[in-house]
């Protein structure tokens, strides 16, 4: 019966939940609900209310307008562009910043955050001052498409910088030099190991990213300057309100919350997965890595073999000889 006791398995202790003083469970709630309803909520419904005053049909026809269509063109193909740019020079910037050391990293890793913080119309300022007439390097580019490129380059670097960056910290580097070991080749190692971990991070970097650019207005206002063929929807807002068509700037501007929730929604999607393979690559770590070798073949590293037939676990028993077999 002590045996028995002995050898049952102990629950682990039940974790605590603290809560903040005087904030209860339900009223914790009341309080998220009611100032989300004052900052998000109510602001929606009022901006949804006036898209649609006028009724479904005058909605329909101010999102339909060739000005319309044209500007949700340009600000979508502009932001896919910068989506596929930041997608591969934000994960060479977050690697240099987690697997190098030279001087200045701190410094560049401070520099960053910059888009952050700046006003985006000071960003439209700098970009004019680079890139524009009086071009130190004698590149002018400015009021063109390619500006609007360029400045939601600017402003949407970080986000995929600081997805990608986590995961770079946190992945276990074993694994990389156990494929080396084997003989696996520094771009095999990153497209079987690196980068499906990265991948999710990514992913919702590219996704915030390209949801950042598609209400862009500050940085693009000046640089890209608002010109027939360079007015992005979020620029058309704006005049269609200078013009007094606040119905029209609704309307387009619904069209545009819906493109943003459909990023998000996105990358909710793309977090759940990614927590699905997180948690996958967990069951699975006492499976071997299978990785190529340098003859050509494939080689499974066990984790929990050993090179010594000692019986440690991930080694296989010695045959049996006959004698044993006539014994027995």
């Amino acid at each position: 019966m002590e045996a028995h006791a002995a050898q049952s398995p102990v629950a682990p202790p039940r974790a605590r939940h603290f809560r903040l003083p005087g904030v209860g469970a339900g009223l914790g709630r009341g309080y998220v609900v009611l100032w989300l309803s004052i900052i998000v909520l109510l602001p929606l419904a009022a901006l949804t209310d006036k898209s649609l005053s006028e009724g479904i049909g005058h909605f329909w026809s101010q999102v339909t307008t060739d000005q319309a269509k044209s500007s949700l063109e340009l600000i979508l193909v502009c932001s896919l562009i910068v989506a596929a740019i930041n997608a591969f020079f934000g994960t060479i910037v977050a690697w240099l910043l987690v697997r190098d050391n030279f001087p200045g990293k701190s410094i560049i890793n401070a520099i960053i955050d910059l888009p952050f913080a700046l006003p985006t119309i000071v960003a439209s300022l700098i970009l004019i001052q680079l890139w524009g007439k009086n071009s130190p390097v004698g590149i002018d580019f400015a009021l063109t498409r390619m500006a609007i490129v360029v400045a939601l380059c600017f402003v949407t670097l970080p986000f995929v910088v600081r997805a990608v960056q986590p995961l770079l910290i946190e992945m276990d580097r074993d694994m990389e030099e156990a494929a080396a070991s084997l003989g696996a080749g520094g771009a095999t190692i990153f497209r079987r190991i690196i980068f499906p971990n990265l991948l999710p991070g990514l992913a919702a970097g590219v996704a915030l990213a390209f949801a950042r650019a598609l209400g862009e207005y500050g940085s693009v206002l000046l640089f890209a300057g608002g010109k027939a063929n360079t007015t992005v929807a979020s620029i058309l807002i704006g005049q269609q309100i200078e013009t007094g068509n606040e119905t029209g700037a609704a309307a387009l501007s619904i069209v545009l919350l819906l493109m943003a929730l459909a990023c998000l929604l996105i990358i909710t999607l793309i977090q759940r997965w990614g927590s699905r393979h997180e948690r996958a690559q967990g069951a699975g770590a006492g499976v071997g890595l299978t990785m190529p070798v340098a003859d050509g073949g494939l080689e499974t590293l066990d984790p929990g073999a050993d090179d010594l037939d000692t019986g440690a676990p991930g080694t296989q028993p010695p045959p049996r000889r006959e004698e044993d077999d006539q014994r027995g």
